[in-house]
């Protein structure tokens, strides 16, 4: 678990409402100076990642995000669709900070998504996700073959969902950067959608855990 959410509850509340208003005064700090010099704008592309970084607590306490790993989150999820992401770096500022970038974060990274995944599919088998319901994911890092052997659909990424990934950019490098040890840009115009039903999803699980006892050994 994230070690911020240890704390006390009401402390958690506290520090999450103070985090909001934080990002609320950047922004209004932002406008305002952009309306007497229009190239004070251009500070919303340093807005976004620290943007995302506030209002991470504040998502998840409120259901905007629903945790499945430490790593893996649903974006608004719901009966008919989940849309899932890796962990914001909030996330990794708590959940990454005693291990070493390069291949030690990148497998425990891994290890996160397919702990998430068998949540899921455990949320399914459970009667408390219901197993029409779409799970869908879009990323930079795919590997086609093995997310088809997995059962997943692949597809081109929309228009949409590649310009969130370009807003987000700078979120993207430093993340991906430390999973690979190294200073590296993420190849987001390749980005790609994979989708899988519930019950396709359950059917899997007998290799997500072998894939997951092969990374955690």
């Amino acid at each position: 678990m994230n070690d911020f959410y240890k704390q006390p509850k009401a402390l958690v509340w506290i520090e999450s409402i103070l985090f909001l208003l934080a990002g609320f005064f950047l922004a209004v700090l932002i406008i305002e100076k952009g309306s007497e010099q229009p190239v004070f704008y251009a500070a919303f592309i340093l807005y976004v990642p620290i943007s995302q970084f506030l209002y991470t607590p504040i998502f998840k306490l409120t259901g905007g995000y629903t945790y499945y790993s430490p790593m893996l989150l649903g974006y608004m999820a719901n009966e008919k669709q989940i849309d899932l992401h890796s962990g914001t770096g909030f996330d990794y500022l708590f959940v990454f900070r005693n291990y070493k970038p390069g291949i030690e974060l990148r497998n425990r990274l891994l290890a996160y998504h397919l702990e998430g995944l068998l949540q899921l599919i455990s949320l399914i088998e459970n009667k408390q996700v219901s197993e029409s319901v779409t799970i869908v994911g879009t990323s930079y890092f795919f590997n086609d073959r093995t997310l088809l052997k997995l059962g997943f659909q692949i597809e081109k990424a929309s228009t949409f969902y590649r310009a969130n990934l370009f807003i987000n950019f700078i979120d993207l490098f430093w993340m991906y950067s430390l999973s690979r040890g190294k200073v590296s840009i993420p190849a987001m115009w390749d980005a790609k959608k994979a989708s899988i039903q519930g019950a396709a999803l359950v059917a899997q699980k007998g290799k997500f855990e072998a894939l997951k006892n092969h990374l955690t050994d």
